[in-house]
């Protein structure tokens, strides 16, 4: 063949190819998004419409397997990753959290994909991922040691680890993932067993949970009893062997009332009256009439002079009646009857058996927040600003003391107000504010939607607005929840089955 020849043909396979290219990527690729737009943001740190359609199409054909699309959907979504941390870091709030549930359906080819697609879409960068709720726990049933059934009980998915591929699916988007978690609210499925009954929380008109509350799935348990903590210790040791990012402990209360039993006004009304927290409590009295006072005081709801003098009969050689707390001044010991002195001793028991309630609170977040420091995992306490009022002589019933957790926890105060506007919700989050220690990382949770109003209450860039004025006390925001601005994906995956 001439060097002519040669050239010429070299000449054609030239063009061919180009012509094969352009062909390709004018009019192939655009159909499945391998040529996305560009991932502009706005100043929420939204990814642009175009670019996220573009991505859902690669999304949806790299699932087919072909090697060289799911190569570039990689790259795409790690230029996601990067457009939107670098968005966070010059853009208030600095740490934005989505809250999310997953179901059993998600186990399928490309879902967890798609979920951690849409969150990194609205420029979030972490997830707060719930593995305990309901009596149930997001472990694979084949790798479930704990007292509690796993959320995935298919036959033929017992290694499925939803928790395992969460994190690993959030990493690779640039999501710090977080395992959150029920605390003292341990699940109906506890409830049922057997061997679990001295473990549930009792009030002193012989009710449980289960019969004051409108969730039939909401069983509390005393935070004093042993078999509680073990179980409960074991279940974070589990989670955290995942290496979340994080872990945070949501329900670390007693149960909520409604109507009027929503106030605690009388020792009946507080969850006492299970063996554990008994015990704990009478081992609080420093003295005989101190431990007869406090026994009366429970199995009646209030003592009487009656109830002193006769008291005073029974261990004459002690002074005054003693626990651990109370502390009498000379006009209260120059009191000689005991009519005088009963109103303070009651008000003193009544004060005695709050505070024992409270402090079974704050012993259990610190037992189940070991673990998680233990492995240096950043750990954090969710709660009701209003679930540590005082309410009159009466406390909120679900007797939550957050103002005295620990500073070393993050603070994540769930602002739920429903007013209609942002200004129910700002003074939620300024009491808050001016109870933490200082160095206390607080992270507000909102409920809401993004552009439209719920609930009764505005959308989300109105409350996070209001809340702007908190900079820099505040660098986090979170928004309860995924299911809220995907209501027909929240749905559809609901009621599915693994496959």
């Amino acid at each position: 063949m001439s060097n002519c020849s040669v050239n010429l043909f070299k000449s054609m396979l030239f063009w061919r190819q180009l012509l094969v290219a352009t062909f390709t990527s004018v009019w192939l690729f655009p159909k499945i998004g391998i040529e996305p737009a560009q991932a502009q943001l706005n100043q929420y740190c939204h990814i642009s419409s175009a670019a996220v359609k573009a991505k859902e199409r690669l999304r949806l054909a790299a699932v087919q397997g072909n090697p060289e699309t799911q190569n570039r959907y990689r790259q795409l979504v790690q230029q996601h990753a990067q457009a939107v941390r670098e968005c966070r870091d010059r853009t208030w709030p600095q740490v934005q959290a989505i809250w999310l549930r997953l179901y059993p359906c998600d186990a399928q080819q490309g879902a967890i994909d798609e979920i951690m697609d849409k969150i990194i879409d609205k420029g979030y960068n972490q997830v707060y991922l719930e593995v305990f709720y309901d009596g149930r726990v997001l472990l694979p049933e084949a790798q479930n040691p704990t007292a509690w059934p796993s959320v995935i009980r298919t036959k033929g998915a017992e290694q499925v680890d939803l928790l395992s591929a969460a994190i690993q699916k959030g990493r690779e988007r640039g999501l710090k993932v977080y395992a959150w978690m029920f605390t003292t609210n341990f699940g109906y499925t506890y409830a049922r067993r057997r061997d679990r009954e001295g473990a549930i929380a009792r009030n002193g008109k012989g009710q449980t949970s289960l019969y004051v509350v409108d969730n039939s799935s909401q069983v509390f348990i005393d935070p004093y009893n042993q078999q509680a903590k073990r179980d409960y210790y074991q279940l974070v040791r589990e989670i955290t062997r995942r290496r979340p990012d994080g872990i945070l402990f949501d329900y670390i209360r007693y149960p909520r009332q409604a109507g009027a039993n929503s106030i605690a006004t009388k020792v009946t009304d507080l969850w006492l009256y299970s063996e554990a927290i008994q015990k704990a409590l009478f081992d609080r009295a420093q003295n005989n009439k101190g431990l007869e006072l406090i026994r009366r005081f429970l199995r009646k709801g209030y003592v009487t002079a009656a109830d002193i003098a006769e008291t005073d009969k029974l261990y004459p050689r002690e002074g005054e009646p003693m626990w651990q707390g109370r502390v009498v001044n000379q006009g209260q010991k120059s009191l000689q009857s005991p009519q005088d002195k009963q109103p303070q001793v009651q008000w003193d028991l009544w004060q005695l058996s709050v505070a024992h309630a409270m402090q079974g609170i704050l012993d259990f977040v610190a037992l189940a927040a070991y673990p998680a420091r233990q492995q240096r995992i950043p750990a954090g306490v969710v709660f009701f600003p209003g679930g540590n009022q005082t309410l009159g002589r009466g406390y909120d019933s679900r007797l939550q003391p957050w103002d005295r957790f620990p500073s070393n926890l993050e603070w994540h105060p769930m602002a739920y107000a429903n007013c209609g506007s942002a200004n129910c919700i700002v003074p939620q989050v300024r009491r808050v504010l001016s109870m933490a220690k200082p160095g206390t990382k607080i992270i507000p949770a909102l409920a809401g939607n993004w552009g439209s109003s719920m609930s009764n209450r505005p959308p989300l860039e109105v409350q996070m607005g209001a809340l702007r004025q908190f900079a820099p006390k505040l660098r986090g925001v979170s928004h309860f929840a995924y299911s809220w601005q995907h209501p027909e994906h929240d749905g559809d995956r609901k009621f599915c089955r693994v496959r």
